[in-house]
C-alpha cells in the first residue's frame, strides 16, 4: 500500500530591470491527504527580486513530515519534491524560467520526533539538485513508532539572460509516501 500526501506552494520571484524592495506575495495552496502520514509546508513564498541572468537564493521554510502510523510494519517514508516552470504573463521563450534552473537543497533536520534513522536529502549546497525531476527531499529509513521531521530548504533559481521583467510564479511540490 502507498501512502501519498502532496502540498503545493507557490513560489514568487519578481525579475525587474533593476533591484526592487518587494514583489507582492500570493497566498494560495493544495492539499491531499492520506490517513496516517502529514506534510505541510508554506503556502507562498516570496524569494524577492533578481535581475537577469543573476542568481536569486532563498529559504522554502519548514517542510514537515508527521507520521501517525504507530507501530505499523514498514514504519519508513520517502518525501519527494519538484517543481513546475516559473512564468509571467502567458509565459514564452522569454517569459518562463524551466525547472532545471530551479535548485533545491534540504538541509538538516530543524526538529525531529519519535525516533527512527531520518535522512536528508541533500544536507548542504554542494548536494543541491535542480527539480528538472522529481527528488528526494527526506526519508525515514528505520525505526518504528509516531515520529516527524522538520527541515527548511533552500531555493536557488538560476535567472535567465534576456528574460522580460515580470512578477514569475511557480509550483514546489512536496510528497510523503
Amino acid at each position: 500500500m502507498r501512502l501519498v500526501a502532496a502540498l503545493v506552494g507557490v513560489i514568487i520571484i519578481l525579475i525587474s530591470p533593476a533591484p526592487a524592495d518587494a514583489a507582492p506575495t500570493h497566498r494560495t495552496f493544495r492539499v491531499a491527504l492520506t490517513p496516517g502520514v502529514d506534510i505541510t509546508v508554506p503556502a507562498a513564498v516570496n524569494l524577492g527580486a533578481g535581475l537577469a541572468g543573476g542568481t536569486l537564493t532563498g529559504q522554502l521554510g519548514r517542510v514537515e513530515v508527521t507520521d501517525f502510523r504507530g507501530s505499523v510494519n514498514p514504519n519508513t517514508w520517502v518525501a519527494t519534491v519538484s517543481a513546475t516552470i516559473f512564468t509571467t504573463g502567458a509565459g514564452g521563450a522569454q517569459r518562463t524560467i524551466t525547472n532545471d534552473r530551479i535548485s533545491y537543497w534540504s538541509g538538516p533536520a530543524v526538529r525531529s520526533t519519535g525516533g527512527g534513522t531520518l535522512v536528508p536529502g541533500q544536507l548542504g549546497a554542494a548536494q543541491a539538485v535542480t527539480l528538472a525531476a522529481t527528488r528526494e527531499a527526506f526519508r525515514k529509513t528505520a525505526g518504528s513508532g509516531n515520529n516527524s521531521v522538520a527541515w527548511v530548504p533552500i531555493i536557488r533559481v538560476a535567472i535567465p539572460t534576456g528574460i522580460i521583467a515580470g512578477l514569475y510564479r511557480g509550483t514546489i511540490i512536496h510528497s510523503v509516501a
